[in-house]
């Protein structure tokens, strides 16, 4: 899958971290938005835990909070989405709540905005315990849905052995002509990324090739249920 075939009722995006939604999907987020779809965004933490302060640093442990809320608003300005919630959970602390809480909190989000589309990582393959349980929680609530209601769920893997145990990502998404929103939105969390993308938009402004990877194709693996194993991939979701 090169591009967007059909038009979306109601987009959701599940991440427990800011700059997680640039990394993984931002490219898709606008071309949706682009397109007048409609996108929620449920951010559990603040990210306040993040290992960078800037580069150079100007965040201090205190501040980063605040600094970061601010990013968030301004990544999600230039991937067009409307609608931030930030949830409220702190950073490295997702992975010990209880596992129920987790899917109601999700579950209560897809019962009001009736998603036909959510973007969330790959369980088992997103490397961060935050994210783990951020994925199964997303996975899980889906799961209970009666099959004829369930969004479909396009998640993104990063870990070493993930094309390894699953293939290729079902999805390869051309972003290539929102390549500057998602720039813009990665830029957005500068006290994460300051480190990359100075030397990044030089080549892109410069227009130097780029690898096929993060910046022109997003990737996303579709997760099904078992009682969807037999559904062919092509036909139900493409």
């Amino acid at each position: 899958m090169d591009e967007l075939s059909q038009k979306e009722r109601q987009i959701l995006l599940v991440f427990p971290h800011p700059d997680d939604e640039a990394f993984t999907c931002s490219g898709a987020v606008r071309l949706y938005a682009n397109m007048g779809v409609p996108v929620t965004y449920a951010c559990l933490t603040l990210g306040e835990m993040g290992r960078n302060l800037g580069n150079p640093p100007f965040a201090t442990r205190e501040s980063l909070p605040e600094i970061r809320r601010i990013e968030l608003k301004s990544a999600c300005e230039a991937m067009g989405i409307q609608d931030l919630r930030m949830m409220g959970l702190r950073d490295k602390t997702i992975e010990f709540e209880d596992d129920e809480k987790m899917v109601k909190l999700v579950s209560d989000l897809i019962e009001e905005l009736k998603p036909s589309l959510i973007f969330t990582f790959l369980p088992g393959f997103a490397v961060h315990p935050d994210h783990e349980a951020t994925a199964r929680a997303v996975v899980e609530a889906v799961r209970r849905m009666p099959k004829e209601e369930r969004p479909k769920i396009w998640a993104c893997g990063f870990a070493n052995d993930t094309i390894t145990r699953n293939g290729e990502a079902h999805i390869n998404l051309d972003v290539s002509t929102v390549k500057m929103d998602k720039l813009a939105a990665l830029r957005a969390h500068m006290s994460q990324t300051a480190w990359m993308m100075d030397e990044t938009t030089k080549r892109v402004e410069d227009g130097q090739p780029m690898s096929e990877s993060w910046l022109n194709v997003e990737k996303f693996y579709i997760v099904r249920h078992e009682d969807e194993i037999d559904a062919s991939i092509d036909s139900a979701f493409l």
